[in-house]
């Protein structure tokens, strides 16, 4: 197995999901931090392997006094997020309200105009923004201001809660310190998601203050859901990267008839007429009514017979499909 060649074409490929994630709905999403926590999350996650830092400097191709302090920095600015110039001229507008290009050029002096005339363009196309006037003349000004804050707000709210169940799920049982770490997000939002977690029903506190543990039984995004798309998405995503991870790990990277590890991927070529064409593109809704219907059999059971922690054995499936035509392609 080429390893090189394997890593090289998964960062590729992840790099193109961050790159359509980052400009999903119009919105812009800040990518300055990204190289930096891909650093840190690689570190962490080759000395959880068991490899000296000596050695995983090296891999780095980083002298280990140079390793550690990187480290050593990156760890302590873990929970600050950089914000691009997108949000910060969006920040800027939503505090100060309508304001001339000349003095947005003005107050951004820093950065490059013809960067924050783009930028300017972009937030206008996406109605964000709004502009009157032409010329030296022309103003701008954030379209909607109160509600557009207050609906930005309950977004952001309502999107954390499926993430923040989706990690609690996962974890088997995490604290609130270790949460608020892994997902370094505002205290308080994270606080308000578990307060509606818990009065859902959805995730269970054990014990109080600090030390209080989290734990979640299920984790399901309903078909149709508004919301939790994000959390779905990551889950799939999770669930896919820990049964490579988990084959590679168990030494035996090829494919068995007993495999109860692995996954496969088939690609089927169709015409507008072709004889098998419904069944291959009804795979997705065919495959998700058996899952769902043996998960509630399981569910049900589990509800009547408990399984102790020590017997239990998590079982992640996973399936997906997608159409490309050919002038997509």
């Amino acid at each position: 197995m080429n390893t090189k060649l394997l890593i090289d074409a998964i960062v590729r490929q992840t790099t193109v999901l961050i790159a359509q994630l980052s400009t999903a709905a119009g919105i812009r999403a800040p990518l300055a931090h990204i190289a930096d926590q891909v650093f840190l999350e690689l570190a962490r996650e080759i000395e959880a392997q068991g490899v000296s830092r000596k050695v995983a400097a090296d891999m780095f191709g980083l002298a280990i006094r140079t390793y550690q302090k990187k480290v050593q920095r990156l760890t302590e600015s873990a929970t600050i997020r950089d914000r691009s110039l997108w949000e910060a001229v969006l920040e800027h507008l939503q505090e100060h309200g309508t304001t001339s290009r000349r003095k947005l050029l003005e107050h951004f002096n820093r950065d490059d105009p013809i960067v924050v005339g783009s930028v300017l363009n972009d937030l206008v196309s996406s109605g964000i923004l709004y502009k009157t006037g032409s010329g030296e003349g022309v103003v701008f000004g954030v379209t909607n201001e109160p509600d557009l804050a207050q609906t930005r707000r309950e977004q952001s709210r309502e999107a954390l809660v499926p993430i923040v169940w989706v990690v609690v799920y996962r974890s088997g049982g995490i604290q609130r310190e270790a949460l608020q770490k892994q997902l370094s997000v505002d205290p308080e939002a994270l606080d308000d998601a578990l307060v509606t977690l818990e009065a859902q029903g959805q995730v269970e506190r054990l014990g109080e203050g600090e030390r209080a543990t989290y734990r979640a039984s299920t984790f399901l995004v309903p078909v149709g859901a508004e919301h939790g798309w994000e959390a779905a998405v990551f889950d799939h995503f999770q669930a896919v990267a820990r049964a490579i991870a988990n084959k590679i790990t168990r030494g035996r990277p090829h494919a068995a008839r007993d495999d109860t590890v692995g996954g496969a991927t088939l690609t089927f070529d169709l015409s507008p007429n072709h004889p098998y064409r419904e069944p291959v593109l009804g795979l997705l809704k065919q495959v998700r009514a058996e899952a769902n219907e043996l998960w509630d059999k399981v569910q049900d059971y589990n509800a009547d017979h408990p399984i102790p922690e020590d017997a239990r054995t998590e079982v992640s499936f996973y399936f997906g499909q997608s159409t490309v035509s050919h002038d997509e392609a």
